[in-house]
């Protein structure tokens, strides 16, 4: 369920900033994308798993906070990370 640690180096190399950026809300927008991703087919065969729910929502909340402020800081690059991520239509 978690993304391993090949996963999040080559999101990490994909959508860095800088060579030694691994913080940026890019990077975080890209690496919740991805363990969210990994946690449907969880709730597709656990229908009432209440407590993986929670962390869930969690994710998805984190997610969107640093969408705003990408949005507020840089909106041509969240325009950029929303259509590579395909998270919005």
């Amino acid at each position: 369920m978690s993304i391993t640690k090949e996963q999040k180096t080559k999101i990490t190399e994909e959508f860095r900033m800088h060579e030694k950026d691994t913080g940026s809300a890019e990077v975080q927008v890209a690496i919740l994308t991805k363990r969210i991703e990994n946690l449907r087919p969880h709730f597709a065969t656990h229908k009432k798993d209440n407590h993986s729910k929670k962390g869930l929502i969690r994710l998805v909340n984190n997610r969107k906070k640093h969408l705003r402020y990408l949005k507020t800081k840089n909106y041509e690059k969240y325009l950029e990370i929303v259509s590579k991520l395909g998270l919005r239509k």
